[in-house]
């Protein structure tokens, strides 16, 4: 397992074998076991269901509220948020996760933990958390 999937699994929680969300008939279509007039067109005749959608992670409120966040300065340091989540914050994880993340050259200067934590944000707003633009840019 690499180090952004540790950082995944302990914001959103472990991957699990998701069970398949019930069927949700769409408004103003007719309830469940009531049949629909036939109109001799199997497709037309379906039943219209939807999946309900997952929940997404509210990122900040969720580690605003992990024991230590008020001693933690992780909404800017790569360092305090693998700290935070009890990930290790070592030279050879960051450097792991950076590699992972795209980074082939990164060193561990300021400017490589900016950027590394920025892109640890963004990876988690596209895996469905909710993270505030801020620390996205």
């Amino acid at each position: 397992m690499g180090i952004f999937s540790s950082i995944k699994d302990a914001i959103f929680g472990k991957d699990e074998p998701a069970e398949k969300a019930p069927p949700v008939a769409k408004p103003g279509t007719a309830p469940a076991g009531t049949p629909a007039p036939k109109t001799g067109n199997a497709w037309a005749d379906a039943p219209v269901v939807e999946r309900q959608s997952i929940d997404t992670v509210d990122v900040e409120n969720h580690l605003d509220s992990m024991p230590g966040a008020d001693r933690l300065n992780w909404r800017t340091s790569i360092v305090d948020l693998l700290k935070l989540i009890n990930v290790d914050s070592d030279y050879a994880s960051r450097k792991a996760l950076a590699s992972e993340l795209g980074r082939e050259d990164y060193e561990g200067s300021a400017e490589d933990n900016v950027w590394l934590h920025r892109r640890t944000m963004r990876e988690l707003a596209a895996h469905g958390g909710k993270v505030p633009p801020e620390y996205l840019d």
